[in-house]
């Protein structure tokens, strides 16, 4: 087993911090977070695939311990983030790597792969989505802000905010809720507590309509490049449907779906399952 190491890389004046763990002549493998969480949803994770790959994750732009400048100073779009990310691959040398996206982490990571598609070796998609299919009821809330972005609208989301809903999204379709560490949850409500992060989240809802118009884009690079491809799957998941796993075959037919009986935070209860069946499926 590999010690974790925490890092901080100056990406052009914007400090990213990042987990590493694993030696640096192993394969590589970048970890990308989603909402509302950190590089710290992957702490299970991380020591179980370090004895094989070199590991990466970093806290997206506004995110755990990188920097959150203010909205004046950072525009706060999917476009921007992955801007960011893409520069730190490159700062800190991952030149080809296999990436683990989940949740927000998807939209970061297909661009990244859209952009540069020479440098991806393998995708794994847990509970990250890329077709409209994939988009349950759970966004009609987000969806009326796409529409009509009113104030009132906009305030609306607050509660997706809330301590209780942050909670909510860990234990919702978990068989035993008490596999769910309150660790998780209760750092993701601090970090989403401080000054101005309440308008940062408001303006990533806002800007994922631009991540759903981007879905025939990545679907395109699918068909295209075929990169290989596992989606490992909470079931349960309230937000992405299972629907939306079973249709990255449309454009991957040799792509590897597995289900978990689990919610959309598969990783708080199944890192174990989880890290089986990546190590199986890099292998390959």
């Amino acid at each position: 087993m590999s010690a974790v190491s925490y890092r901080n890389a100056d990406v052009d004046g914007f400090n990213v911090f990042y987990r590493e763990a694993g030696r640096a002549d192993a394969p590589k493998l970048l970890l990308l977070h989603g909402f509302p969480s950190s590089g710290h949803m992957f702490r299970d994770l991380l020591p179980k695939l370090a004895d094989r790959f070199h590991i990466v994750a970093p806290d997206l732009p506004g995110f755990g311990q990188s920097d959150m400048p203010s909205r004046d100073r950072f525009a706060y779009t999917f476009d921007n983030i992955a801007k960011v990310i893409e520069r730190f691959t490159e700062v800190i040398g991952f030149d080809r790597y296999a990436v683990y996206v989940f949740d927000y982490g998807a939209p970061t990571g297909f661009r990244l792969a859209v952009s540069h598609p020479e440098r991806i070796a393998a995708i794994i998609s847990q509970n990250g989505n890329a077709y409209e299919e994939g988009l349950s009821d759970g966004w009609n809330p987000i969806r009326a802000y796409w529409e009509a972005p009113t104030e009132a609208n906009r305030q609306a989301l607050r509660a997706m905010l809330t301590p209780e809903t942050t909670k909510w999204q860990y234990t919702h379709g978990v068989p035993d809720a008490t596999r769910v560490s309150p660790d998780g949850y209760t750092l993701d409500d601090y970090y989403l507590a401080r000054p101005g992060a309440d308008e940062i989240q408001l303006d990533l809802f806002g800007d994922y309509r631009n991540n759903v118009a981007r879905y025939p884009a990545f679907q395109q690079y699918f068909r295209t490049h075929q990169p290989p491809f596992l989606a490992v799957w909470g079931k349960h998941d309230p937000f992405f449907l299972p629907a939306g796993a079973e249709a990255f075959k449309r454009d991957l037919p040799q792509a590897v779906v597995r289900f978990f009986d689990t919610g959309h935070f598969a990783l708080e209860t199944h890192a174990a399952e989880i890290a089986e069946a990546i190590a199986a499926f890099l292998a390959r």
